[in-house]
């Protein structure tokens, strides 16, 4: 009778382990997934922005028509993309995009002083913040998850419940990670 009593302990304390490491992986999945909506928040708010930001700087620069096509493309592109990798990239192209309009807008003297120009650039930069630090957060709580379902025994658990790693929002683009050259 003792020995049955052990292994009714046993597999009691099993079932006990299994559920709180089944609960800590659901935990960090459901983690991930508010971290990416986090960024999906935010990247809204910058393709909400964007059309404002071209069109005022349209009427400024109404012969650089190529940017302004670049950086419609990229949002058509990113409001589109479906999956990690190609909202990714996407949105990557609307950073390059973004950085051709500012560019342009140095070019004229009267925009750049515009309130209404000023204010549409610092509430894009303060969206690029918010992507920055969004996608630090989610890249986090990947790195969390992605733990979890590598180690032991949580791997076990994640295996029996079909849990697959997640991939971090990367960027792809290799020249975006060197450093920027500075010249006066």
């Amino acid at each position: 009778m003792t020995g049955l009593w052990i292994i009714v302990g046993i597999i009691v304390l099993l079932l006990i382990i299994i559920a709180s490491v089944f609960n800590r992986l659901v935990s960090l999945k459901n983690r991930t997934d508010e971290a990416w909506s986090d960024i999906d928040v935010q990247l809204k708010r910058r393709h909400d922005l964007i059309p404002n930001l071209v069109e005022m700087v349209k009427g400024y620069a109404k012969h650089e028509k190529e940017v302004f096509e670049k950086v419609t493309e990229a949002r058509t592109a990113a409001i589109s993309s479906k999956g990690l990798a190609e909202k990714t990239k996407a949105e990557n192209q609307i950073t390059s995009a973004l950085k051709s309009v500012f560019a342009v807008a140095e070019n004229y003297p009267d925009l750049k002083a515009n309130e209404n120009f000023l204010e549409l650039q610092r509430e894009v930069t303060d969206t690029e913040d918010k992507i920055q630090a969004a996608r630090r957060f989610y890249n986090g709580n990947v790195r969390d998850l992605n733990i979890a379902i590598e180690s032991f025994p949580s791997n076990i658990v994640a295996g029996l419940f079909h849990y697959q790693k997640k991939d971090q929002f990367e960027l792809d683009d290799v020249a975006e990670r060197q450093n920027v050259e500075v010249k006066f």
